[in-house]
């Protein structure tokens, strides 16, 4: 918990160390009002008018003073706990933009989501009130006792005794309540996680008629989360009526002995109304007393609410910060740009916590300006080789040359700055279409740019000018406005326009007809002469074209050359061939 606090900043530590000078003042100026109290039930006693005002003025002057305080410590306060949230949400934001897919896969995207969002509003809150309580309870209680300690022992012992049930009652609640607190948050990640498949998958299950079966299956992650809400909140509940119930005892406990002692004063004795007006003032100042140590351990009782809470928030978000990339690339950029070879030397490589690896001994070298396709069945392995070359992942065993240079040895920059990608699953962000093709260039461009137009054409995506607002039309979140073959052209021509020299299409044809296809192909062999252009695809039409194909089944090559020697030599490449064209067309 106390790891966390080390993101303050130094403004904020400032802020703190003010609002806790304010507290303490705060507490002062409270513990100062029962000695004006005793001296006003005095004065009434005596019928002294003038020192009857004399008291009550000061008392509303520190009462004023006391509010004051505590309106520029929940000022304070506000700021440190806004200030904390915005720096944890930055941190996490950019430790996990800086994650490879191993530490994603790791924690899964709805626990991110919910360490980002709802853990880190677990700790706002925790600062935002509980910090002011925190910090003067303490204080509070301690100053206090130690002002009742010099009273009448009785009165004492009923403070502690009262204080002691309070302690027991709060932990053996916290005690029953932090385990489900731990689980609640466990459990806000499955509900992300189940409320964002159904979602994302609202038309499949549309289309099947599974909405009673998805609702199912939502409302048990549902009704577990709200059990453990109304365990905690109930047994949460049980503290303020044992608080009242210990207040008002209190306060019979603290009537009954003063009346105990006033009996025992004579009546006879001359001074025994003096001294029973004494016991009355004294009275009257430890109720105040006493009721401030109560108030103090009720305060306590927000923090015991929110701490176990907040104490598996901070761990949890800790966790995030604290993992280490597994990926770590140099920080000097020496590479600008290169000129598009690609070598894999003897590479091997399994996925994290895998029991096999999923590629054996690969061998291959792209070289400059030449087409390279993947080809192989599904799970065979294609895109695992695909996520090397931009180090999605790291290699287990080998190597990975650009330009002959270990690909280790490439900055982040020099990797992402020399190589595009274009996904399987085409990617748009909301916004419009050319902030989507353009994405990742910090220049300012016209919509009628040279290359911009060639970006668009290349990919086949001349239905953007067909629309009303043509490439300046709004796009929904996630593309849901376009269909598929759409958001492919246009994640096509984001990769085209980057014009990067090795240019990474990963199934990216794969919603497009063979027109399209082939005119895309054609556009790519014209446009992109220069460019090292690396297709993975499961037709043979999209890729028999190429300069070198690459046969991979279940993680092994079998297969290397074009398309005319692997019919020959390579017999999965033929039987896949034979699957989608007559003998004939090869």
């Amino acid at each position: 918990m106390l790891k966390i606090f080390k993101h303050l900043s130094k403004r904020d530590i400032a802020f703190l160390i003010i609002a806790i000078g304010l507290i303490v003042l705060q507490v002062y100026l409270d513990l100062t009002i029962p000695d004006y109290t005793a001296k006003l039930t005095e004065s009434i006693a005596e019928q002294d008018k003038n020192e009857v005002w004399i008291n009550g003025g000061i008392m509303l002057g520190l009462a004023f003073a006391s509010m004051c305080a505590a309106i520029a410590t929940g000022y304070f306060s506000s700021h440190i706990a806004a200030n904390f949230s915005r720096t944890l949400r930055s941190k996490l934001y950019d430790q996990i933009a800086s994650f490879s897919d191993a530490e994603m896969n790791k924690f899964s995207t709805p626990s991110l989501i919910t360490r980002t969002t709802n853990d880190v509003v677990n700790m706002q809150m925790f600062i935002a009130l509980g910090m002011q309580v925190l910090i003067k309870a303490p204080i509070l209680a301690i100053w206090a006792v130690c002002k009742i300690s010099s009273t009448s022992i009785e009165w004492t012992m009923a403070v502690l005794i009262c204080v002691l049930v309070i302690i027991a009652c709060v932990g053996l609640i916290v005690l029953v309540c932090y385990p489900r607190f731990k689980k609640i948050q466990k459990l806000t990640d499955d509900l992300n996680n189940a409320m964002r498949e159904t979602i994302t998958g609202v038309r499949v299950i549309r289309a099947f008629n599974a909405e009673e079966y998805q609702s199912n299956k939502f409302g048990v992650t549902n009704k577990t989360v709200t059990e453990n809400n109304l365990f905690t909140s109930r047994a949460m509940g049980v503290m303020m009526p044992v608080m009242t119930l210990c207040m008002s005892g209190l306060t019979l406990a603290i009537y009954w002995i003063a009346a105990c002692l006033i009996n025992q004063i004579p009546l006879t004795d001359p001074a025994s109304a003096a001294e029973r007006a004494q016991i009355i003032a004294n009275m009257t100042a430890f109720t105040q007393y006493a009721l401030q140590v109560v108030i103090a351990f009720m305060m306590l009782i927000l923090i015991f609410i929110l701490l176990p809470r907040s104490i598996v928030s901070a761990r949890r978000i800790n966790e995030v910060l604290d993992t280490k990339t597994s990926i770590v690339y140099p920080k000097e950029n020496k590479h600008p740009r290169i000129r598009g070879e690609v070598t894999f030397k003897n590479v091997s490589f399994a996925y994290p916590d895998a029991q096999s690896p999923c590629l054996k001994n690969i061998n291959f070298t792209i070289k400059p300006g030449t087409t390279f396709a993947i080809i192989g069945a599904t799970g065979s392995g294609k895109s695992s080789i695909i996520n090397l070359i931009p180090r999605f992942y790291d290699v287990s065993k080998g190597k990975i040359l650009l330009d002959g240079e270990n690909i280790k040895s490439f900055s982040q920059k020099d990797i992402t700055d020399n190589i595009s990608i274009a996904t399987q699953k085409a990617i748009l962000f909301r916004g419009d279409i050319k902030s989507n093709i353009t994405y990742g260039s910090n220049q300012a461009i016209e919509d009628d740019d040279k290359h911009f137009r060639y970006a668009i054409k290349t990919a086949q995506a001349n239905f953007v000018h067909r629309l009303k607002n043509g490439v300046r039309t709004e796009v929904a979140q996630g593309g849901t406005n376009f269909s598929g073959g759409q958001k492919q052209r246009l994640s096509i021509a984001r990769a085209i326009y980057k014009n990067a020299p090795v240019l990474i299409l990963d199934d990216a044809f794969s919603a497009l007809d063979y027109k399209t296809d082939m005119l895309v192909r054609k556009g790519l062999k014209e446009y992109l002469k220069d460019t090292t252009i690396i297709i993975v695809a499961q037709r043979i039409g999209t890729i028999k074209n190429a300069d070198q194909i690459l046969v991979i089944d279940k993680g092994k090559m079998v297969g290397l050359g074009k398309h005319e020697k692997l019919l020959k030599t390579c017999k999965i490449y033929r039987e896949i061939a034979l699957s989608q064209l007559k003998e004939s067309e090869l």
